[in-house]
C-alpha cells in the first residue's frame, strides 16, 4: 500500500498584497505556474520576427481560438499588435536553444532555416505543435495586450514539451 503524500507545510508561506512593493514576490508566485514555451512568429517590413513567450493558452473548439499576450514594454510589440497574421510555435523538450534564439538579445532567424505559411508568416520546422492564426480580437491586459488568434491550420508530433517554471527551463516526467 502506498502511503498518502505529505501535506505542504503552510507555515513557511508568504502572503502580500500584489501592488508595485511586491512586485518580485507577485512575480516569484506567478512563477509557481509551469508553462509552456512558444515561440510566436510574425512576418515584417524588416522580415521575419520571433518572439518566445509563455502567456498561451486554448480559448476555443468553436471557432477554434488560441490566445497570447505580448508585453508593451518589449521592442517587437508593435510588430505583433499590429499583425493580421501570426504562428504560435510550441516548443519540444529538446528546444530550448529556440527559446533562447527568440529572446531578447537573441538570433532569432539568422542563419535558422524556415518555411513560410500561406499568409506569409515564418515557420519554425520541427517544433512539437504549431497554429497559424488570424487575428480575432485584442484586448486591454494592463502592461500587456491579449490577442485572440483564429486557428487557420494546426500541426503536431510527438514527444514531451519544454516547460519554463521559477526562472528556468524544465521537462514533463509522466506519471508521477
Amino acid at each position: 500500500m502506498t502511503a498518502p503524500p505529505a501535506m505542504p507545510d503552510t507555515s513557511l508561506e508568504t502572503t502580500f498584497v500584489p501592488d508595485a512593493e511586491n512586485a518580485r514576490p507577485f512575480r516569484d508566485a506567478l512563477g509557481r505556474f509551469a508553462t509552456g514555451v512558444t515561440v510566436v512568429t510574425v512576418d515584417t517590413l524588416e522580415g521575419p520576427m520571433g518572439f518566445t513567450a509563455n502567456s498561451f493558452s486554448s480559448v476555443s473548439l468553436d471557432p477554434p481560438l488560441v490566445l497570447w499576450s505580448p508585453a508593451r514594454a518589449s521592442s517587437r510589440y508593435p510588430y505583433y499588435a499590429a499583425a493580421a497574421f501570426f504562428t504560435i510555435h510550441v516548443l519540444g523538450a529538446e528546444q530550448d536553444d529556440l527559446s533562447r534564439r527568440f529572446s531578447r538579445g537573441g538570433a532569432g532567424f539568422d542563419g535558422l532555416t524556415r518555411e513560410t505559411t500561406p499568409e506569409g508568416v515564418p515557420v519554425i520546422p520541427g517544433t512539437l505543435a504549431r497554429f497559424d492564426c488570424a487575428h480575432h480580437a485584442a484586448h486591454d491586459g494592463g502592461d500587456h495586450l491579449i490577442v485572440l488568434g483564429r486557428v487557420l491550420r494546426a500541426a503536431f508530433r510527438s514527444g514531451p514539451p519544454l516547460l519554463f517554471s521559477q526562472g528556468g527551463f524544465g521537462r514533463f516526467l509522466p506519471g508521477l
